[in-house]
């Protein structure tokens, strides 16, 4: 167990961008497998993070409705380097996992997202009204094509 004082490990963008698809592809155990697959990696092994600090992640995770890991990984993404990793890590966890290759791959989702991702950073469009229009076009996919 880390102590309380000792900072965590600097981590590059690229080693941490390698990981999260690494763990996407593991979906032995669930979230709670998951989680402690990340808590074993991230904490004890590599030592990216405090236990402190993913402790405190993890119990904000459990009381959020969704998907604790998902939100888990996401969160800790934006810890480590910020907006980029952040939803780098939420598209590389999301596409992954939890269907793996069993389920057919959603093109009009990942297709939002990247228009989203380029509304944000190429064109600095707010970030309430990429949610806003992200979020009317899953409605309408819903509604109309389904």
């Amino acid at each position: 167990m880390q102590d309380a004082n000792q900072q965590p490990n600097p981590v590059s963008f690229w080693e941490s961008f390698i990981y999260w698809p690494k763990l996407g592809f593991i979906s032995f155990g669930g979230p709670a497998g998951q989680i402690s697959i990340m808590h074993q990696e991230l904490v004890e092994k590599r030592r990216w993070i405090s236990e402190h600090r993913f402790l405190h992640a993890l119990n904000y995770t459990m009381v959020l409705p969704g998907p604790e890991a998902q939100q888990l990984a996401t969160y800790i993404g934006w810890l480590m380097h910020g907006v980029i990793l952040n939803l780098a890590t939420f598209f590389a966890y999301h596409i992954l996992w939890p269907q793996g290759f069993d389920v057919s791959f959603e093109w009009l989702s990942t297709l939002i997202g990247v228009a989203a991702f380029v509304a944000l950073f190429r064109y600095k469009i707010g970030i309430f009204s990429v949610i806003i229009a992200s979020s009317l076009l899953g409605l309408a996919y819903l509604l109309v094509l389904e």
